[in-house]
């Protein structure tokens, strides 16, 4: 027979793909959790994983039994969150899958969670718009906070939130020469540090450059917008932001923050869920913090 703490620690390695923080993360020894592992593999008579000189997988029985123990985990999970609900608090952990570009916004709305749920822990993995819709499907992420044009809409809610809007943040000598605002095609001629290609938003400033015709000076990438940050700060490069990341930070001492215009896009970002029956307490109450947010 297997028990429910088995599926939960063979869920947890086949996310993590690591003994040790798989272990850490069910709150045991890592010797204690292969124990179990390997006395599980004992009383099913069936590998569960690929070994080597270092762990390698789960074997194809296995990501059946996870795949199978999904829904049972989601229930016993919602279980567990409604009776904390009866009792008047809510806790747990909400994971929510965020685009870089909208980590500032993401922020406001874990601070105001915290405020009304002081006992809900909120855990953010910044990564890309089809890693979010994936993650939701494969119950490795509770919600995502990403592009409303870019998820897929089978079984998946969608919550507005806001329209991103884009500004070039640069050195104050490099646009010395400008007020308020920048075009795209003066912006495209400026030494620029943007996020690497895979990402969304690269793409959303490629197709705006290249609707333009524009073939913008790019002089490094990244995965992340605080190294483009620093580089213009130190005034080598200027970068393009999202408005709301800027506003959250402030103003940065020997810089500038120009709008962008000719053209000025916007791009819908909202909080997408996957439908379940019964909703985890812990998305109800983040659907409930971030539709109060945004009035």
């Amino acid at each position: 027979m297997i028990e429910l703490r088995d599926l939960k620690l063979l869920s947890a390695l086949a996310r993590l793909r690591h003994f040790a923080r798989a272990a850490q993360e069910c709150g045991m020894s890592q010797p204690a959790f292969s124990m179990r592992i390997r006395n599980l593999e004992e009383r099913l008579g069936l590998p569960l994983v690929r070994r080597g000189n270092r762990f390698q997988g789960l074997t194809e029985e296995a990501e059946m039994i996870v795949r199978r123990a999904r829904p049972l985990l989601d229930d016993a999970r919602a279980l567990e969150q409604e009776i904390s609900a009866f009792r008047g608090e809510v806790t747990g952990i909400v994971v929510i899958g965020v685009i870089p570009t909208a980590t500032a916004y993401a922020a406001k709305i874990v601070n105001q969670l915290h405020k009304t749920h002081p006992r809900l822990l909120a855990r953010f993995e910044v990564t890309n718009a089809l890693a979010i819709q994936q993650g939701l499907y494969e119950g490795t992420m509770d919600a995502g906070i990403t592009y409303a044009d870019n998820i897929g809409q089978e079984l998946i809610t969608v919550q507005p939130l806001y329209e991103e809007s884009y500004v070039l943040f640069a050195p104050e000598k490099m646009v010395a020469a400008f007020e308020k605002e920048i075009s795209w095609q003066e912006a495209g001629q400026l030494p620029l540090s943007l996020l690497e290609p895979q990402m969304q938003n690269r793409s959303i400033l490629d197709r705006i450059f290249q609707e333009q015709g524009i073939r913008p000076d790019v002089m490094s990438e990244s995965t992340g917008f605080m190294s483009a940050m620093i580089m213009a700060r130190e005034g080598s490069v200027a970068t393009i932001l999202p408005r709301a990341l800027i506003e959250a930070i402030g103003p940065i001492e020997g810089t500038r923050v120009l709008d962008l215009v000719d053209p000025s896009p916007r791009k819908p970002i909202c909080l997408v869920t996957l439908e379940r029956q019964p909703e985890l307490t812990t998305v109800r109450v983040l659907k409930e913090v971030a539709d109060a947010f945004g009035q």
